[in-house]
């Protein structure tokens, strides 16, 4: 069985910084592109970043310059640096995964639970 669990989430001031962390685990084969989407409240969940197995990474352009998305593949796991963070970055930040798996044989996206941020003075 496939899990994602994010961490790193929590309460911080505008103009700060926070990592997230997601991490895999379970009877992995491969993982393709990762990604971290946000949610706030009355909002759709909405694209933040995301990066290929390859590397290449996306960014949504309210973010660009200020967030940072990393994948460490030996630890299976995607992270997310955020600065100069606004009161507009509070939200719950989740991270979503294309695994392969081979007991079954099977490759779908998998999310994680969630990890709340909140910006404010």
């Amino acid at each position: 069985q496939v899990q994602l669990v994010e961490s790193g989430g929590g309460l911080v001031q505008p103009g700060g910084s926070l990592r997230l962390s997601c991490a895999a685990s379970g009877t992995i084969w491969r993982i393709g592109t990762m990604g971290w989407y946000r949610q706030a409240p009355g909002n759709e969940r909405e694209l933040v970043a995301s990066t290929t197995s390859d590397g290449a990474t996306n960014y949504a352009d309210s973010v660009k310059g200020r967030f940072t998305i990393s994948r460490d593949d030996a630890k299976k796991t995607v992270y997310l640096q955020m600065s100069s963070l606004k009161p507009e970055d509070t939200a719950v930040y989740y991270c979503k995964a294309l695994i392969t798996t081979t007991r079954p044989m099977s490759i779908r996206e998998y999310w994680g639970q969630g990890t709340q941020v909140t910006v404010s003075s």
